[in-house]
């Protein structure tokens, strides 16, 4: 047997992934967010129900949104989405991370650079000139991962509001270079 480590791929989400993809989400909240949202929202997410409607936003895609899945072997082990960047009810010709998540034990393996470079890629394969994403303020180890990936907080906030309580957003742009 090959003891030899296997290595990272990343490919496009197909909908046979969203239970793993959903279960990754919900270990990434509640590993991202403890402490900066109420807990018992955290305890209470539920990977079964994200799965339903991760299945059927997946069926009813218009294709703008590009869902990317890192896996080691069979393992599905990150996942990001990106699309178009939405000012309000409108899309832009900006890009826009929607999501970036990693099985909590992946985390610090390469695995979440190699998907934001993916991203990336792809993003300025698409033409677009920069990307946008929110994190939370509160979320210094992701602030830290996006900040060394070229990205910089341009100064605009928003509360995202969880269970009545305000969960301060940073936006953060990266111009990308053809």
């Amino acid at each position: 047997m090959d003891d030899a480590a296997e290595p990272l791929q990343i490919r496009p989400m197909v909908l046979a992934d969203c239970d793993r993809v959903s279960e990754i989400r919900v270990l990434g909240w509640q590993f991202a967010y403890r402490g900066l949202m109420p807990q018992a929202f955290l305890d209470t997410l539920s990977a079964k129900d994200d799965a339903e409607r991760r299945r059927a936003r997946f069926a009813e895609s218009d294709g703008s949104v590009l869902n990317l899945v890192a896996s080691v072997g069979e393992e599905i082990i990150g996942w990001a989405a990106l699309g178009p960047y939405r000012e309000g009810e409108f899309r832009t010709g900006d890009a826009e991370l929607y999501a970036l998540y990693l099985d909590p034990k992946h985390v610090g393996t390469g695995a979440g650079r190699a998907l934001m470079q993916e991203a990336l890629r792809r993003s300025t394969a698409l033409g677009h000139d920069r990307v946008y994403l929110w994190v939370v303020r509160g979320n210094a180890r992701a602030r830290r991962f996006y900040e060394r990936a070229g990205f910089r907080a341009d100064g605009v906030e928003e509360p995202y509001e969880v269970e009545g309580v305000l969960v301060p957003e940073v936006r953060y742009v990266r111009e990308l270079s053809g």
